[in-house]
Formats: structure tokens, sequence, C-alpha cells
């Protein structure tokens, strides 16, 4: 829930002269550099310990028998290993999408003009179509 921190507050950001404010500077060349850095360290670095989690989370447990609060710690801890593998591929996922969107933005304005002709509504529509991860094996368990 938002912090309403009273009318003086939102007074001085209502009226917050923007004005000023022409645009906003990307570095391409820095940006292609970012994207292929965070390529590379996911692949390399991330996927295959992401890969030894996966393993060491699905290891034989007892079945609890007929131990009503053991059941219940098996049922908490299963919901455990769901929520964390999710974001084990969610951080892959995520990661190589915001990767792959910003070696597309990169392309798409590289050049001269680069810095006059990119727009919000292209880096978001960048950001929106970036499709499946990868084509690559990086999920555990695909390698």
């Amino acid at each position: 829930m938002p912090v309403d921190n009273g009318p003086a507050y939102r007074s001085s950001v209502d009226n917050y002269d923007l004005s000023s404010i022409n645009g906003i500077e990307a570095d391409i060349a820095a940006m292609e550099e970012f994207a292929a850095g965070l390529k590379a360290d996911l692949l390399a670095n991330y996927a295959p310990h992401a890969d030894a989690v996966t393993k060491s989370m699905f290891a034989e447990i007892p079945s609890g028998g007929g131990f009503y609060n053991l059941q219940l710690f098996l049922y908490a801890h299963q919901q455990a290993q769901d929520a964390t593998q999710q974001n084990v591929y969610g951080y892959i996922d995520g990661t190589y999408r915001f990767a792959t969107s910003a070696e597309a933005i990169s392309t798409q304005y590289r050049g001269a003009d680069a810095f006059s002709s990119a727009r919000l509504s292209d880096v978001e529509a960048a950001f929106k179509k970036t499709g499946t991860s990868t084509s690559e094996p990086i999920h555990p368990g695909d390698s």
C-alpha cells in the first residue's frame, strides 16, 4: 500500500518542473557491451549453479509416515522448493530477456543519430517483443 506523505509532499511533486528535461541519452556501445556481458555471465556462472541447486533441492526425504506435524513440514518444504525453482528459472529467463532486449535496442539505434532517434515507446516495445528467453540450453537439467 503506498504511503501518503501529506498534502505538502503531493504539492511539491505535482508542481515539479519537467520542462528542462529534454531526453535521456544512452551509450549504445556500452549497452551492447553490457548485454553481451550479462548473457555471458548468466550462461557461464549462473546456469551451471542453478542446475546443482535443482538437483540438491529434489533429494529424497522421508515421507512423514503417520506424523501429522512432519507431514505439514514436508508440505511447506515442497512449497518452498516450488517457489525456489520458479525463482531460479524466472531469474534465468528474465535476465536473458533483458539482455536480449538491450541488444535489440542497441542494434536498432547503432549509428550517428542513435542518441536523437530512440523513443521511450521503442524501448518499451523492445522489452515487450522479446519472446522466449533463448534457444540455448540454459535452464537447469537441459544441458
